[in-house]
C-alpha cells in the first residue's frame, strides 16, 4: 500500500480525515483503479504481448540456440509480471527485492546482456503498440527500473 495512504489510515484511527486528506485518498482510489485495469490488461494480453516479441527475437538472433532465447524471454515475462504487481501496489522495492536481485545474477552469469537489451526494446515497442499512453505511463517506471538493474547494472 502507498505510504501516504497508510499514514491517512493511521490518522483516521484518532480523528476524521481533513478535506485535503480525503482528496488524497480519492486520488489514490482513482490511481488504484487505473492500475488494476492496467494489471488486468497485461494479465489478459500476455500471449499477445510476447508472441511477436519471441518471433522477432528469433529473427534477430538466428545463431543463438533457442533455449537461450527462451530463457531470456522468460526473464522478461517475469519482469513484466512483477512490474505489473509493483505498479499495482505502488512499490518499486517489491520489484527489486522479489525479482531483480536474483535475476541480475542470472543475466550476468549467462552473459546475455545483448539479448536482454533487445528484449527490453522489443517489449517497449510492443507495449507502446498495445497500451494506451496513460496505462503505459503507470507501468513504465517499473520497467525502467528493471532495465537499469538488469542491463545497465
Amino acid at each position: 500500500m502507498h505510504p501516504k495512504i497508510e499514514n491517512l489510515i493511521e490518522e483516521a484511527e484518532t480523528r476524521y480525515l481533513k478535506a485535503e486528506e480525503i482528496e488524497a485518498f480519492k486520488q489514490y482510489a482513482i490511481s488504484i483503479a487505473q492500475s488494476l485495469k492496467t494489471y488486468e490488461f497485461l494479465r489478459d494480453q500476455e500471449m499477445k504481448i510476447f508472441q511477436p516479441i519471441a518471433d522477432q527475437l528469433v529473427a534477430a538472433f538466428p545463431q543463438i540456440p533457442q533455449e537461450i532465447l527462451e530463457r531470456s524471454l522468460k526473464h522478461w515475462v517475469l519482469v513484466l509480471r512483477y512490474s505489473a504487481m509493483a505498479m499495482l501496489i505502488n512499490d518499486a522495492q517489491y520489484l527489486e527485492t522479489n525479482l531483480l536481485d536474483w535475476l541480475k545474477g542470472i543475466v550476468e552469469t549467462h552473459q546475455s546482456t545483448e539479448i536482454e537489451t533487445k528484449l527490453y526494446d522489443l517489449l517497449q515497442n510492443q507495449l507502446k503498440t498495445l497500451m494506451a499512453p496513460p496505462a503505459l505511463a503507470l507501468l513504465q517506471p517499473f520497467l525502467s527500473k528493471a532495465k537499469t538493474i538488469l542491463i545497465e547494472g
